[in-house]
C-alpha cells in the first residue's frame, strides 16, 4: 500500500515537471529516489521485524504446549513420591493431573487453529503420554506414601520410550513450522 502511494506520488511530481516544460535534472531524481529507498528500507525493516515477532510467539506457544506434556508425564513420580495418603494429598494431585490436562487440551485447540500441520503430532504425542503416564500414575497409587529419604530414590525410571519418540517428532514438526 505504501509502496503504491511512493509510486503515484512520484508519477505525480514527474507529470508536474513535463507540464511545466522545466528540463528534469538529476537532483530532482535524486529527490525523489532517496524518499522511496527510504520508505522501502523502513516496510522491509517492519516486515522482517513482524515475522521475528511472529516466529517468537509460535515457539513460545510451542514450548508451553511440551511443557504442559512433560509436568504430565512427571506426576507418576509426583503421585509415588507423595508423603502421605491424606484426602488433602489425594485430592491436590489429582487437581494437579486435571489441570495439565485441561492445559493440554487447551494446547491441542490452539494448535488446530494457529498452526494445523503440528496440532496432529501434538495430539498423538498428548494420546502416548495419556496412555503412559497413566497406566504409572495408576500403579503409583497403589504404592504406599514414602516416609522416609532414602525412599525418594525409586531407583528404576518409569519407561517413557513412545512418548520420547512422538515428542521428537512434534519437535521436528514444530520446527519445521517455525
Amino acid at each position: 500500500m505504501r509502496l503504491t502511494a511512493c509510486r503515484e506520488w512520484c508519477v505525480e511530481v514527474f507529470a508536474a515537471g513535463q507540464a511545466t516544460g522545466d528540463e528534469w535534472t538529476w537532483a530532482e531524481t535524486a529527490a525523489l529516489i532517496v524518499p522511496c529507498i527510504a520508505l522501502l528500507g523502513a516496510f522491509l525493516t517492519y516486515t522482517l521485524n513482524q515475522r521475528a515477532v511472529r516466529r517468537e510467539r509460535r515457539a513460545k506457544t510451542f514450548a508451553e504446549a511440551l511443557t504442559a506434556v512433560e509436568e504430565y508425564l512427571e506426576m507418576p513420580y509426583r503421585i509415588r513420591r507423595r508423603s502421605e495418603s491424606s484426602s488433602a494429598v489425594r485430592q491436590q494431585l489429582t487437581d494437579e493431573v486435571s489441570s495439565l490436562l485441561a492445559r493440554m487440551a487447551f494446547h491441542q485447540a490452539w494448535l488446530q487453529i494457529e498452526a494445523t500441520t503440528v496440532a496432529g503430532p501434538y495430539a498423538t504425542l498428548v494420546a502416548t503420554a495419556r496412555a503412559e503416564a497413566g497406566a504409572q500414575m495408576s500403579l503409583a497409587w497403589q504404592q504406599p506414601p514414602i516416609t522416609t529419604d532414602s525412599g525418594m530414590n525409586l531407583g528404576i525410571p518409569y519407561p517413557r520410550d513412545r512418548s520420547n519418540a512422538a515428542r521428537a517428532t512434534c519437535i521436528e514438526v514444530m520446527r519445521q513450522h517455525l
